[in-house]
């Protein structure tokens, strides 16, 4: 099925928190618009990211 280690996901938390809030304190300067902000683009990564791997899987159990 997958053949890489699960731990690898431990790099997918820090990772996300660290881009989410770069790219909300780019566009807001008030703590509470960068963390909404943050919150939102942590959801839009996680789902794109969720997407792709779907789609990724599918095409692997037919191959």
């Amino acid at each position: 099925m997958l053949s890489i280690s699960p731990t690898y996901m431990l790099y997918y938390l820090p990772l996300i928190v660290t881009v989410a809030l770069v790219f909300g304190a780019t566009r807001h300067e008030n703590t509470t618009l960068v963390l909404n902000h943050a919150w939102q683009t942590a959801k839009w990564i996680t789902g794109f990211m969720g997407v792709i791997f779907a789609v990724l899987y599918t095409i692997s159990l037919f191959t």
